[in-house]
């Protein structure tokens, strides 16, 4: 496999992208449960996240976009046994 950290299969660099649903579904949620205080909106909220880290982690575009989701779902991982 011949890809940089940075650089897609085409050679491309990549940092950003525009955020999928699962990403923007956790940023509606998130503001859904910081403004109504409901922890349920939160865990659903960071189920969403949940399914981002791991499409980033399975299937990201380049190294530093796997190693973005492998770092959200360890830092998920972690919250829960807090």
């Amino acid at each position: 496999m011949n890809q940089s950290f940075t650089k897609d299969k085409s050679g491309k660099v990549v940092l950003w992208q525009a955020p999928n649903r699962a990403l923007l579904g956790w940023a509606a949620f998130a503001l859904l449960s910081y403004l109504t205080h409901s922890q349920l909106l939160g865990l659903i909220g960071t189920t969403f996240l949940l399914a981002w880290a791991f499409l980033e982690l399975f299937q990201g575009v380049n190294y530093f976009r796997r190693l973005l989701g492998l770092i959200i779902l360890i830092f998920i991982i972690r919250s829960l046994f807090r």
